[in-house]
């Protein structure tokens, strides 16, 4: 039984690090990848590149980051919009970042391999970052981190091999210009070469005083500076980024005292969100109750296995603690947390924790985790090795309850467009839809994407189709009113939508209640609707006439199969069967819903069965789900009754049983006849 033990315990030489990154990213990111989606801006942004063209992916980067285009441009070549391949795209660059930043600690500290290793997890599961399963973005991002990785590491090759000195210095300089003029999250992150080639020049074993290692890291930093430089001239007088605007300037200009002093509380509050509250986000623990069992027993078979791989690798971790190296590690950490906030500070951004301003941290993430590291090396070695095991496990864990959140999410939007389709199976042009804000890891502009892929799967920039507005963020600005006959302008930067708020559906979406298209006659008073949602407001513009029966949209692939038909589908195919006054469909589809096991979660779901059923002169049906949706809430539900039941009044045929059904009903409610 030796043998075998000794093969596992040979896993943990440094040699096999970059494995142990890779097995450990699976873990973390990796389990479920062929479940996941595409989450915020990776919706409009393949959208854009795979149904618009080349073309209108430079547009959409023309106004912030035009060179990142190219990037983009570059991989969508050869990538479809399936998003399995992104997952896997997206973690295979992160664990490429890692490898580099490894290399890079071991080219410091070369005495130290298990700190390098220890950095490198860190970075990878950096629990103060929660976009990860953002993977068309992400991806992206960790390319331009591995630009800059390779670019620091490439410096240190050129300082330690005088031969070559100007071929790896030119390709590095190659790729600091790539991540500069690329995207800005790491451009002042830049400026931590100084600091590396420094620390690396004064473990060279020259007796020197600091002044003259200072003087020969300027003239080894002086290419780089030249490349910062020349991007300095270029943001300002060839392109700004229109996206993010240097505030602090100009704060500075008007109250200097206030905003210096700003400043300093601004960047002790984020250097230690981003250290500190970033992994204290570790101790947050799944709940079986409320996340379910299967994933919390994901979460727990994910610590074990990670933190006995993390274990088994630091087993045998350096013996000695080397506190000038760990000082070292814990300073140039600082720096770079330092350096890497510059661009938000600068633009005066809120660096936070939450979805989706976390991706600021980005630029944190290699200070916080080689300062981490470096306050580790402190800890006594029998310690350290339970330490360093316990946070990189929780870690780990913690990237799992994120990526089942983004599931969740996931699965909840794919839900609301097909029932969307079920209940629209086509949508004249120019149709703006309205709706409450639901789920967590999409903006709307983000599903307005999704609505058009749908509903225009040939469509062109020159005119967008569709768009979906939350009344809750869009009101007073690009949705100027919630008043009839209201002209809409909505930019994609890709392309334009034109549209009116006469020529538009209100949704209303809260799972497990089914998708409705609200009812401008019931829903203006519906208390089912939370009011500052404003939905009740948009239920006033909701025009029907904007659905179409053919021809039938057809869904991208990336949203699967269709689901099996349970209560919302047949709810969704009586709405629509109702629409078009199709009595005799809506109580079929009536007749198979009751025999679901599924019952209906919100009562305003009866309403279509109880028109359908009254219609059919089958008084006591209608009668009976009247009584059962009041059961939910009498007070809550007996206006809309009184609604239900005038409208069904004026629709129907007088008859005796009719007048006997209205009277019940109205005394029951209390409706003034």
């Amino acid at each position: 039984m030796k043998v075998p033990f000794r093969k596992i315990e040979s896993l943990a030489e440094p040699r096999y690090a970059p494995w142990l990154f890779l097995i450990v990213a699976f873990f973390a990111y990796g389990l479920l990848f062929w479940r996941h989606g595409f989450y915020w801006d990776d919706l409009p942004m393949t959208w854009i590149r795979y149904e618009l063209g080349r073309d209108a992916m430079a547009k959409y980067f023309s106004t912030a980051r035009p060179v990142w285009a190219v990037l983009y441009q570059a991989t969508t070549t050869f990538l479809p919009p399936a998003p399995a391949a992104w997952q896997i795209f997206s973690i295979l660059w992160r664990w490429l970042s890692v490898v580099l930043l490894w290399q890079l600690v071991r080219e410091l500290w070369r005495d130290r391999e298990k700190m390098a290793a220890l950095a490198g997890l860190l970075f990878l599961l950096y629990p103060g970052f929660n976009l990860q399963f953002a993977s068309f973005l992400t991806a992206h991002f960790w390319i331009v981190v591995c630009f800059l990785f390779a670019s620091w590491l490439l410096t240190l090759r050129a300082i330690n091999t005088p031969s070559r000195y100007w071929l790896f210095t030119s390709l590095a300089m190659i790729l600091s210009a790539l991540n500069l003029w690329m995207l800005e999250y790491f451009y002042s992150l830049e400026l931590a070469r100084a600091a590396i080639i420094f620390y690396a020049l004064r473990q060279g074993g020259r007796e020197e005083k600091i002044v003259q290692t200072a003087w020969r890291a300027f003239l080894h930093w002086l290419p780089y500076l030249l490349v910062f430089l020349a991007n300095i001239l270029y943001r300002v007088f060839v392109f700004t980024n229109v996206a993010y605007q240097n505030v602090f300037f100009s704060e500075l200009r008007s109250s200097p005292f206030q905003a210096i002093l700003g400043l300093i509380k601004n960047i002790a509050a984020d250097i230690w969100l981003a250290s500190a509250q970033a992994f204290g986000a570790i101790f947050i623990f799944p709940n079986a109750a409320l996340d379910g069992p299967l994933t919390t027993l994901m979460y727990l078979a994910v610590v074990i296995v990670v933190g006995a791989l993390v274990f088994i690798f630091f087993k045998n971790a350096d013996a000695q603690t080397e506190k000038r190296s760990a000082y070292w590690a814990i300073g140039i950490g600082l720096i770079a947390m330092l350096l890497g906030g510059g661009p938000y500070w600068l633009a005066s951004l809120d660096i936070s924790l939450s979805f989706p301003a976390s991706r600021f941290t980005m630029s944190f993430m290699f200070g916080a985790s080689l300062l981490i590291a470096g306050l580790f090396e402190l800890i006594p070695i029998k310690l350290r090795v339970v330490f360093v095991a316990t946070i990189v496990a929780l870690s780990a864990g913690r990237q799992v309850t994120i990526g089942d959140s983004f599931l969740r999410d996931w699965q909840s939007q794919k839900n609301l467009f097909w029932q969307m389709r079920w209940r629209a199976p086509a949508l004249q042009p120019d149709t703006l839809a309205l709706m409450n804000e639901q789920l967590v890891y999409y903006a709307d502009n983000s599903i307005s994407a999704g609505l058009n892929w749908i509903y225009d799967p040939n469509a062109s920039a020159d005119d967008i189709q569709y768009v979906i507005f939350y009344p809750s963020n869009r009101l007073n600005g690009s949705l100027v009113s919630l008043e009839p006959n209201t002209p809409i302008r909505y930019s994609y930067i890709a392309g334009e939508f034109h549209g009116n708020t006469s020529d538009a559906l209100a949704f209303y979406y809260a799972p497990p209640y089914c998708l409705r298209l609200l009812d401008s006659d019931l829903d203006k008073n519906n208390r089912f609707i939370p009011d500052d949602s404003l939905m009740r407001q948009a239920a006033t513009l909701s025009n029907p006439q904007r659905i179409l029966r053919e021809p039938p949209a057809s869904m991208p692939a990336f949203y699967g199969a269709e689901p099996p038909h349970g209560w919302c589908y047949y709810f969704q195919k009586a709405e629509l069967a109702r629409q078009f006054g199709d009595w005799d469909e809506v109580n079929r589809l009536a007749d198979a819903a009751f025999k679901l096991d599924e019952h209906f979660n919100n009562p305003v779901e009866l309403f279509v069965f109880i028109e359908g059923y009254a219609h059919a002169g089958d008084w006591d049906d209608a009668i009976r789900l009247s009584n059962e949706a009041r059961q939910v809430s009498k007070s809550y539900v007996d206006p809309l009754l009184c609604k239900l039941w005038k409208r069904i009044e004026a629709e129907t045929t007088p008859s005796e049983e009719r007048t006997e059904a209205l009277n019940e009903i109205f005394e029951l409610t209390g409706c003034e006849k």
